[in-house]
């Protein structure tokens, strides 16, 4: 379906732009294409001298016409893929029976857990186990402005009606014309917006999603556990309820809590978050409760009512703020009557929670039930609007906050100087601070006299703590998790927890134990921090104050469960991508085992990107690969930028991913993922992973290597886009060192330039120097190890996207490009040749022929991009100062326009 719903939009794209100023545009842009056509074979290099020669004689208003226009055709192209995506789905399902379900669905998962024996009894403790946390971010990878993407849903949405073959012809005409039109707008919107988000504006983007297509198909989701259960075990689970299902997937969200690095994150602005989740989830509650109002017409003179349900109408009467004439209306509508008063209390009772629009729903349900209305209460918009309330209550999404460790560290060490335990607590080894820890952590006394002054730095971290006891003693689950950037000992951890007893959210227990209300969630992000982890998480579960507060979180029947967070990008950045990966999958089984005996759980939180360079591929499979030890059921993982426009934009596409994580997590759960990890083979992979280490910090840390990348690639401009409230530098001043540039504009960079380093350099090597006994047993893991087998199928498709004619041109525009680029195009060779030897390939895409396909399409139009913004580049280069400033916009257009080629910011 991807050919007719592609030539229709290109027919469309090409109609509105016929005689208007984008025709010349466009038909430059074609001209270009098609001198790069001949670019993918022998001669790339000739032909990319022609199409070079060309744009280098445009003028910049020229050049940046063009690449709108391509940056147009991509976005439409990229919603076509999205469609397609959904058409096959929608297909696969057409034809799948019972005893072959659609591949990667829940059907297929519940299927295979019965056929290895499982039976109906099986599945609610399974089920029970199954917690999944996608969390929204803010991190600066979303180009597109809201406006965009709007129109471009309304343009998805023209496509699929113009399917449907019984359309009258005036119906046709009409869309064809409303699609004309919206690509019109779309050609002469901005793609790149005029100002930098603030937090607000990004607090709204997450919502966006998280109150449409999120919300419409968690509820389906659930159906479909139920509908799957029924179909497998038949009358053993005829009985099973929406209901009966746990939450299964809850989300959270760091837009508004996530300070690290981010001074425009403030005490204020994490305030003003939770308030607007607030305002957004009563207002999407009041049209929820509406639309009941108006489904249960039912009336006490049709049918019997319970005297609970009477009761608590009589109960709140004061709650129900309609017309006098329209409660005398509705006197014989007791349901209609108990979702007024529920609506009225939603809007007028701040003490109104998400316990209580829960045991208000459930009593409805119950209702119904007596009132002989089962389908009513347990398979209709009541069904619905109860799983939604277990899932996103009266707080849509739970916040998280998060702070770089050193900022505990110095407001600690500023309360114990004015309480007068010690002077120089920075200066203290690890043990003598976990013992100055340890006794303030017993010590109910404050640290601090209400009188006493604290710098701004400590002020503002109090105060940001002080927002978060007042929002969970409100609404206990709109805050869970506190999440330490950079945790490096023990006393990290119990730093936070002295911050948090000194604000209230904390406190010593009658029995002297700690009572707390947040998380401590350590982040490990560099390659030492991940193998030092297991040894840390091992001192810290068995620290008798730290477990103290652990216990105090535990759910009612359940051990204490420590979260642990896991940086992907960072640590990539530091050690490579083949390091990153192993130390990632060694860390999650050590701090597995580290934990065992303890009588404390793990959850993993996933800090995955978009981009294989960050963590990024298929979730599913990255689940089903993850070591033995994380198979609990439990897990967290971000979602960032274009990522969660591109996985919510459309239902259809939202359903199918969060079935793919549920499809991998039921199975992963119930023994069916990873095997267990050999010693021999564990070693290999270490060995193989320092090799690869080697090998990069060769390249990056040469005194050549990052003047040339700052001065050949985008990432100066990239850190000018107004994408994100965020900055690229962690640098207070914004000096953009390799260390304090963050991992999203140095993955984003690779990807403009078309090498895509970070998604496979080093791995070339690190397998070529293996011994042929070693190279044996990795083909051997490359066929029977999901890890492994994951790891080389994700740098094959980075290495299929890779253009090393397009990044010699980025590498040889500046100099001592030379020597960096040989480099990079040796490892390059290296790391395609090992990677298609381990698969025992002949093609890096043979397992995803539309991936290739995709690519060699994308090909030629990107390449005019990439082209186009080395001449600006160039120009920019070597212009005096009003030049360089002319040339701002244009470049960021330019990089607009190749996040939508690549489908990828970083």
């Amino acid at each position: 379906m991807l050919a007719p719903d592609w030539e229709l939009l290109e027919g469309a794209l090409r109609d509105a732009v016929r005689g208007r100023p984008q025709a010349r545009a466009g038909a430059l842009a074609e001209e270009l294409a098609q001198l790069c056509r001949p670019a993918q074979g022998v001669d790339a290099d000739q032909s990319l001298d022609e199409a070079a020669a060309r744009i280098g004689a445009l003028p910049v208003e020229e050049i940046v016409n063009a690449a709108l226009f391509i940056t147009a055709r991509f976005h439409l192209l990229n919603k076509a893929e999205q469609l397609n995506i959904a058409h096959v789905n929608r297909e696969r399902e057409r034809v799948a029976t019972r005893a072959a379900p659609r591949a990667e669905s829940v059907a297929a998962a519940v299927t295979d857990i019965a056929r290895a024996g499982a039976d109906a009894d099986a599945l609610a403790p399974l089920l029970d186990r199954i917690d999944i946390r996608p969390t929204l971010t803010a991190h600066p990878t979303e180009a597109r402005r809201r406006s965009v993407l709007d129109k471009q849903l309304e343009v998805a949405e023209c496509v699929r009606r113009l399917r449907d073959t019984g359309l009258l012809g005036k119906e046709r005409e009409a869309l064809e014309h409303r699609l004309r039109h919206l690509l019109e707008l779309l050609l002469v919107t901005d793609d790149v917006r005029a100002r930098r988000l603030n937090v607000p504006d990004e607090v709204r983007n997450g919502l966006y999603f998280l109150t449409t297509s999120i919300w419409r198909v968690v509820p389906r989701l659930l159906r479909d556990v139920r509908d799957a259960a029924r179909d497998v075990w038949g009358e053993d689970a005829a009985r099973l309820r929406l209901a009966d299902i746990p939450p299964l997937i809850r989300y959270r969200s760091w837009i508004g809590g996530d300070r690290d690095g981010n001074p425009n994150v403030t005490h204020s602005v994490t305030r003003e978050t939770l308030a607007l989740l607030r305002e957004t989830a009563v207002d999407l509650w009041d049209k929820e409760l509406g639309a009941l109002q108006h489904d249960l017409s039912v009336s006490s003179r049709k049918a019997p009512i319970t005297a609970e349900l009477l009761e608590a109408i009589e109960r709140d009467a004061r709650w129900t703020d309609e017309d006098p004439q329209e409660l005398a209306h509705r006197r014989y509508e007791p349901f209609r009557l108990r979702l007024m008063q529920m609506r009225g209390r939603l809007r007028n009772d701040a003490s109104y929670n998400a316990d209580d629009l829960l045991a208000d729903l459930e009593l409805l349900a119950r209702a119904l039930v007596d009132a002989g209305l089962d389908d009513a209460a347990h398979d209709g918009l009541l069904a619905d609007a109860i799983v939604r309330a277990k899932v996103f209550g009266l707080h849509i999404a739970t916040l998280d906050i998060r702070q770089h460790s050193g900022v505990h560290e110095q407001a600690v060490a500023e309360l114990l100087r004015i309480g007068s335990v010690t002077d120089d607590y920075a200066a203290l080894d690890e043990p003598a601070r976990l013992a100055v820890l340890r006794r303030e952590l017993t010590n109910p006394r404050p640290l601090r006299p209400a009188e006493a002054a604290l710098s701004d730095d400590t002020r503002e971290l109090l105060d940001t703590l002080g927002v978060v006891r007042a929002a969970v003693e409100r609404e206990p689950r709109c805050i869970r998790s506190y999440v330490i950037s950079m945790t490096h000992d023990v006393s990290d951890m119990l730093e936070l927890v002295l911050l948090m007893k000194e604000t209230g959210l904390t406190v010593i227990a009658p029995d002297g134990g700690l009572r707390s209300r947040v998380r401590c969630v350590p982040l490990f992000e560099t390659i030492d921090d991940l193998d030092r982890a297991p040894g840390l998480m091992r001192e810290t579960l068995a620290d008798p104050v730290y477990l103290a507060h652990l216990r105090s979180l535990a759910d009612p029947g359940r051990d204490p469960m420590q979260e642990v967070m896991l940086g992907y990008s960072d640590s990539n950045k530091d050690g490579g991508f083949l390091m990153a990966n192993v130390a990632l999958h060694q860390a999650q089984s050590s701090i597995a085992d580290a934990a065992a005996g303890t009588g404390v759980g793990i959850r993993y939180f996933h800090g995955r990107g978009g981009t294989v360079g960050r963590g990024g591929g298929r979730a599913g499979r990255a689940i089903l690969a993850a070591p033995r030890g994380e198979h609990s059921g439990r897990i967290r993982f971000t979602e960032q930028g274009e990522v969660i426009s591109f996985r919510y934009a459309l239902d259809a596409i939202a359903h199918r991913h969060l079935e793919q994580i549920l499809h991998a997590t039921l199975l992963a759960a119930s023994d069916r993922g990873s095997p267990e990890e050999s010693p021999d083979r564990a070693a290999l992979f270490d060995r193989l992973a320092r090799r690869s280490r080697a090998a990069y910090r060769e390249l990056i840390d040469d005194p050549a290597f990052w003047p040339w990348f700052v001065e050949a690639s985008p990432v100066r401009h990239i850190g000018g886009l107004p994408i994100a409230s965020r900055p690229v530098s962690r640098a207070k001043d914004g000096a953009l060192t390799f260390d304090r540039l963050r991992a999203i504009p140095w993955v984003f960079s690779w990807i403009q330039m078309r090498a895509l380093a970070p998604g496979w350099y080093g791995l070339g090597t690190a397998i070529r120097e293996a011994d042929d006994a070693d190279r044996a047993a990795l083909r051997e893991a490359a066929a029977s190890h999901p890890f492994f087998s994951t790891v080389l199928l994700n740098a094959a498709q980075e290495i299929a996207r890779a253009r090393m004619p397009i990044a010699r041109r980025y590498a040889l525009s500046v100099p001592g490009g030379e020597g960096v680029f040989e480099r990079v195009l040796a490892e390059y060779g290296r790391s395609r040749d090992a990677v298609l030897e381990t698969l025992g390939a002949d093609d890096l895409l043979a397992h995803a022929p539309v991936i290739a396909r995709s690519i060699a399409d994308r090909n030629p139009w990107t390449d005019v991009l990439n082209l186009a913004q080395i001449e600006l580049l160039r120009r920019h280069r070597e212009g005096d100062e009003p030049t360089r400033e002319s040339l701002r916009m244009p470049l960021h257009v330019s990089i607009n326009a190749l996040a939508a080629a690549m489908q990828s910011t970083g």
